[in-house]
């Protein structure tokens, strides 16, 4: 079996690759190999952040290494949170501080349109690869659906009419952007 490492600890992140990735890669998590560092995410792109985080492994610790910066773009915010999708409310804040950010903006405006993107940066024998995947959809005016994570109770995957805290898990790593993002990363691997 092929192992590689997966440039998060976020718990929920893991999960969903793993169930993405079945049983074809050992997937393991920047606990695994025993990196406890607070990797940066200084670049100004969700490409450059991955690529950061991605290089940080490879080049200290040796392992083959994708890591990926996923953002949420909102067309009325002219693109917001993009890159600060996960530090939205502040650095100190957590998804529901977000959230809450995030309505309290939408307030009042009827145009909702968004999308999620997910750039994969994979560092494999010192090269640079990357991947990216993106589902469009809209905000919602208030949270629904109790499944999921981040963003997930306020965004409608288009062509769904749920958000996809309430489309669960399993569609949701059939149709989201960072599904779409590892299935042209596993067809690289694979290739």
């Amino acid at each position: 079996m092929n192992k590689i490492v997966f440039a998060t600890n976020n718990e929920h992140k893991l999960r969903e690759i793993r169930a993405i990735l079945h049983d074809e890669t050992e997937v393991l998590s920047l606990a695994d190999i025993g990196c406890h560092a607070d990797i940066p995410e200084t670049a100004d792109t969700l490409e450059g952040n991955a690529l950061i985080k991605a290089h940080y492994v490879y080049d200290n610790y040796g392992f083959d290494c994708f890591a990926d910066d996923t953002g949420l773009e909102v067309e009325a915010l002219g693109g917001a949170p993009g890159v600060h999708t996960a530090r939205y409310a502040g650095d100190d804040q957590d998804s529901q501080a977000n959230m809450r950010k995030l309505l309290h903006e939408m307030k009042g405006i009827s145009n909702r349109n968004a999308r999620f993107r997910t750039a994969i940066a994979l560092i494999q024998g010192g090269e640079e690869h990357l991947f990216s995947g993106e589902v469009r959809g809209t905000i919602t005016t208030r949270a629904l659906g109790r499944k999921g994570f981040g963003y997930d109770p306020v965004f409608i995957p288009e062509d769904t009419g749920k958000t996809f805290a309430q489309l669960g898990e399993d569609i949701k790593n059939q149709i989201s952007h960072r599904a779409r993002a590892v299935a042209k990363l596993i067809e690289y691997l694979n290739n």
